[in-house]
Formats: structure tokens, C-alpha cells, sequence
């Protein structure tokens, strides 16, 4: 792969239409405003990252979390990009500048699929089809079709998002740059690799089966290596940027979870001390302390903040490092792993006991099994109500609950696996607020008071 082809500003959708500027702002900075701006980035605010949507104590959501991400990616983009044009000076003033807002615009992006109720949600969706009443739906749908949902993926969901054309809406969806698009893709392969040794047994994939050809048509254009043969269900080697949004998202919600989990207090001021002075030397650990000392900083709270800031700064640094000493093999499509598996010896340990600790201390906790026994049984039920609805459209309570659905999704589509994306498109979409509300409804719990 290069650089040069890699990087295109060509739109999803208006690749043969001459579009007007009135204003200096680059493609890729379009790419940034327009998903800033756009309804389903202002939802990620009422969607869980990790813990309960806050009460007293502000924790992070979807949205912040991905904000955090934009800016950790755009670091990581703006310094790569000058070692390349360093290394490659016919890049200087060409669109090789602007890694750092590609990198931050899928860093924005990369959250949008994801379903109400983090992870949980996302599994709901899964058993429902592979274990729950959805089953009796395998033989009415087409093998590709029963692959992508038995593993629906927040990633594949997200590209679908960004490039579908949903009832009334322009061809390419939110009309995308390609650069952009590939760079939000961590697994760039069809649903019938998941659970192979392709992705070492995870159920991941990067794009559903109805956006297969757009994916292919972008990977192609911009010179990605294809690693199926002909015949084959598409796989590819991802788009170099890629590394760096996973690298942004890497560092962003494993140290931000840290720091979540001292506020609630799952962790106490001494254990998260020890856990952020880890990614550095004795002499830094020193200097870090003296610095905290001569500031004053008396509050246990604003202690944790300045380590953690420290933190990034030393991960990022590190990932960009890693990704230079590896620029061969990325562009070859033969590196293995992602760019935290590949920093140095001390802050990958101390990065392995965060995650640990993570493991042990934050994503088996109370709060957060709470949040996901509860969401589970909420998606489980959106999904057994819509999925009757639309197979027995000619029902009158079907009909009243499709009328709640958005003129925007093709609900009432002619075909069944049409109308069983849009249930997806629908519920996926939702926050937690509106899925809670949305079950309270349907359920008859909560009605509203004239």
C-alpha cells in the first residue's frame, strides 16, 4: 500500500458530481463538522460507556469518550504524518497533512453503531437471533444475512450507519470521504470470518453483507490490500490509519476507565496511584510527585487527573514510535496486533495490569453488572416485539407499534430481511433513555398522563 493512494478525499456517493465550496475548510475537516453535527453522534450523550449514566458523580458516556478518542487520534495522526513527510519530503503540502483529522474524524465515528446499554446490548442483539425466539427466523433469511445478526458487531453497524441509503436519504449515507470510512474499520473482512483464527476466534467482522460491495468499492479505490481469493467472502488488510484509531480508543478507555473507577470509588486513591505511576521509571515517578507537591494539589481527584494526563502523553508517544518502527509491515499488510501490544516493555505491563484490574474490579462490579443484566432484558424485549411486528405486519397492534418507527427506516420494505435491518437500524440506534422509555410503552408500565 502508499500513502499517496491510501489517502483520498474522494466522497462516498459524489464520486462523479463537482461539488461547490464556499469555504477553505479541507474534505476531511468536512468529514469532522459533519459528524460533530450530525443526530446520531449528539445521541452517543445518553449511551453507556462502561458505568451507569452518572447520578452525583459524572462518569464517562459514549460521547465524551469518543470526543477523548478525536483527541488522543488527532495527536496521533499529526505526528505520524510529519515523520512520513519527514521520511517522504514530496508529501509536504500535499493531503498526507491531514492524517490527524482523518484519524480524529473516525475516532468520532467509531462509537456511532454501537447499540443502547454498551456491550451488553450488543450481545442481546447477538443471542437473540442464536439462542432466543429469533431463531425460528433462520430459514426465512439468507445464510449471509443470519451471519452478519448471529454476530452483530457495534463496528459493522457503524459502517453501515455512515454509508447506507435509508428511505430519503442521499446515496452514501452521510457522504463520507473513503479515507475516512476505511479508517473506522478495525476488522475489514465479511461476518463468516468471525469466530475464525482470522480474528483469533472473536466474533468481530467489519461490515454487514449489505454493505460488502461499498466496502469493496472503497478498499479498492484507495489500494488496500485483498488478502480472499476470488469467490471468497471479502478480507482485506486494514488501512493503515486504523491502527491509529484503535491505538486512540486503546489508550482512552482503559486509562479513563482508571479514573472512573476512583471517582466511584471501586479503586482506592493508592491503588490508582500505583497503577498510573507504573508506566514510568523511578526517576518520572519522582519527578511526577515532586510536581504534584510543588502545585499543591491537595485533591486526591486532581491528583488522579494529572497521572492519567501524563499517562496519555506517554502512550501516545509510544504508539506513534511503535507505528514508525512498524511503518513497513503496516503498509504490507503482515503486521500482526495492534500498536499497544507493540510499545515498550514498561508501559505494556503496566498497560496488561490496568486491564487486569479492569477485569477484575470494574467490569464484574455491581454497578456495571447491574446496568448490563438490565439492558440485556430490554434489548431482548425491543427486539421480540419488532421482529413480530414486521413479520406479521397485518396485526393491528403490529401496525400501531410500526407507526412508531421513523419515516426514515424502511420498516415497511416489500421484503423480509429488509424490514429485519431496519429493526436493527431502529433499535441500535436508540439511547438507553429511549430504549427504557420505549420497553416502559410497549409494556403498558408507563403511560403518558394527560
Amino acid at each position: 500500500m502508499n500513502w499517496q493512494q491510501l489517502i483520498s478525499n474522494k466522497r462516498l456517493g459524489q464520486e462523479l458530481r463537482h461539488t461547490e465550496r464556499h469555504d477553505e475548510r479541507s474534505e476531511f475537516k468536512r468529514d469532522y463538522d459533519r459528524l460533530i453535527f450530525s443526530a446520531p453522534f449528539r445521541r452517543l450523550q445518553n449511551k453507556t460507556q462502561v458505568f451507569p449514566l452518572p447520578g452525583s458523580v459524572f462518569v464517562h458516556n459514549r460521547l465524551t469518550h469518543s470526543l477523548e478518542v478525536a483527541s488522543v487520534g488527532m495527536s496521533l495522526g499529526s505526528d505520524v504524518a510529519r515523520e512520513v513527510i519527514r521520511r517522504n519530503p514530496q508529501y509536504a503540502g500535499t493531503v498526507i497533512e491531514e492524517l490527524g483529522t482523518i484519524v480524529a474524524s473516525a475516532c468520532l465515528a467509531h462509537d456511532l453503531g454501537n447499540p443502547p446499554f454498551g456491550h451488553s446490548g450488543e450481545k442481546a442483539i447477538q443471542t437473540f437471533f442464536s439462542e432466543g425466539e429469533g431463531r425460528r427466523l433462520k430459514d426465512r433469511v439468507s445464510p449471509l444475512l443470519w451471519n452478519d445478526i448471529t454476530h452483530f458487531e457495534g463496528n459493522a453497524n457503524a459502517f453501515r450507519l455512515l454509508t447506507h441509503r435509508y428511505s430519503g436519504r442521499r446515496e452514501g449515507g452521510f457522504v463520507m470521504t473513503y479515507s475516512m470510512l476505511a479508517s473506522i474499520v478495525k476488522y475489514p473482512f465479511a461476518s463468516s470470518y468471525s469466530g475464525t483464527d482470522v480474528v483469533g476466534g472473536k466474533e468481530k467482522f467489519g461490515f454487514f453483507s449489505t454493505e460488502a460491495d461499498t466496502f469493496c468499492r472503497v478498499a479498492d479505490d484507495l489500494g488496500m490490500i485483498r488478502l480472499s481469493a476470488d469467490g471468497e467472502p471479502p478480507r482485506y488488510a486494514r488501512h493503515p490509519l486504523v491502527y491509529l484509531v484503535e491505538a486512540a480508543d486503546d489508550i482512552c478507555y482503559e486509562i479513563m476507565d482508571i479514573e472512573d473507577a476512583h471517582k466511584l470509588k471501586l479503586l482506592s486513591y493508592e491503588e490508582t496511584r500505583d497503577l498510573l505511576l507504573a508506566f514510568f521509571d523511578a526517576q518520572t515517578q519522582k519527578s511526577i510527585l515532586d510536581r504534584i507537591k510543588a502545585e499543591n494539589i491537595a485533591d486526591v481527584n486532581e491528583r488522579v487527573v494529572y497521572m492519567r494526563a501524563c499517562v496519555i502523553g506517554k502512550l501516545e508517544n509510544e504508539c506513534v514510535d511503535a507505528f514508525l518502527r512498524h511503518e513497513q509491515e503496516i503498509m504490507a499488510g503482515t503486521f500482526l496486533g495492534s500498536l499497544i501490544k507493540h510499545i515498550s516493555d514498561v508501559q505494556r505491563q503496566a498497560y496488561a495490569r490496568c486491564t487486569e484490574v479492569a477485569y477484575g474490579k470494574i467490569y464484574h462490579s455491581k454497578p456495571v453488572l447491574d446496568i448490563e443484566l438490565g439492558g440485556y432484558r430490554i434489548m431482548e424485549t425491543l427486539m421480540q416485539q419488532m421482529t413480530d411486528a414486521i413479520e406479521n405486519p397485518q396485526r393491528f397492534y403490529s401496525q400501531q407499534l410500526l407507526r412508531r418507527v421513523s419515516s426514515q427506516y424502511e420498516i415497511n420494505a416489500p421484503d423480509l430481511e429488509t424490514r429485519l435491518m431496519a429493526v436493527l437500524d431502529f433499535i441500535s440506534g436508540m439511547t438507553d433513555v429511549f430504549a427504557l422509555d420505549f420497553y416502559q410503552k410497549i409494556n403498558g408500565s408507563a403511560l403518558p398522563i394527560v
